[in-house]
């Protein structure tokens, strides 16, 4: 961590402090994307933290969303996940043809938890993390008005913005019909500047050509011009590292966040120092 932010870190970790909440369990990692997320502001990001705290607690109270938890929504087998890309972000895509209005809102946003939670896990390489971030594709290809779900696109962008914050690292739109237009501009209101900066709309074979260059053409699925196979997100196997409740601080992954699975269940959790 670079110097120049140490000061911050103190400091927010402090606020934390002071709102009632600890930062013990959280590496640096994890703290810098909710700075970051609020331009380095450690009363705001502190605050930020503290809500996302109560929020993970409220709505994942056990760490994780059980495949049990969400059985609709993986029943369409909507959602793929593909390989890491150039950069070394997992890819999610989404397929809007197979997605209808959910009647049980909660499952869908426990949904939208299971799959984030997933796909950041699926960039674990044995390497220090805390910081990982994603690819998102939209495909709205063959979509008709009972496809469309306004309020389910909002939830995900604001779960992202509020509770992933930082872990999106570009998102691209394909295949957007005309009729569909008006409802991506109601949507966009209600996403930040910052996280609308990182949404490319595809509209051409030039953009087409190098939304492939960019992520690489082996984690692009064969139905968008690359080399891999789709893969449905439930069928996707992440990484395990099994036998821990509480990490003690070797230097190797000194305030960096280790991921869990026992099963089908997984967590994050940050590597603390033994005091």
């Amino acid at each position: 961590m670079e110097k120049s932010h140490e000061l911050e870190l103190t400091q927010m970790r402090k606020s934390v402090e002071k709102l009632g909440f600890s930062t013990e369990k959280y590496g640096d990692p994890t703290l810098m994307r909710f700075l970051i997320a609020r331009s380095m502001d450690t009363d705001n990001a502190s605050k930020m933290f503290v809500k996302w705290l109560k929020w993970r607690s409220s709505l994942v109270p056990n760490g994780f969303v059980a495949d049990s938890e969400v059985p609709d929504q993986l029943e369409a087998r909507k959602i793929f996940l593909q390989d890491l890309s150039k950069a070394g972000h997992p890819v999610l895509i989404v397929q809007a043809c197979k997605h209808y209005p959910p009647e049980d809102h909660l499952q869908f946003k426990k949904f939208v938890v299971y799959l984030l939670d997933k796909t950041i896990a699926s960039a674990i390489r044995g390497r220090e993390v805390g910081n990982e971030k994603l690819i998102g594709i939209l495909d709205f290809q063959n979509i008709t008005y009972k496809n469309v779900d306004a309020r389910g696109l909002i939830t995900g962008f604001q779960f992202l913005q509020a509770d992933f914050p930082e872990r999106l690292a570009k998102c691209y739109v394909l295949n957007m019909p005309r009729f569909f237009v008006s409802v991506w501009r109601m949507v966009s209101s209600f996403i930040e500047k910052a996280t609308l900066e990182k949404i490319l709309i595809v509209t051409n074979e030039d953009e087409k050509k190098t939304f492939v260059e960019e992520i690489g053409e082996e984690a692009v699925p064969v139905e968008y011009c690359g080399k891999a196979n789709l893969r449905a997100a439930q069928d996707v196997q992440v990484p395990s590292l099994e036998g821990w409740l509480m990490i003690l601080r070797p230097p190797k992954f000194a305030g960096h966040q280790v991921f869990a699975l026992t099963r089908n269940s997984f967590e994050y959790f940050d590597v603390i120092e033994n005091s």
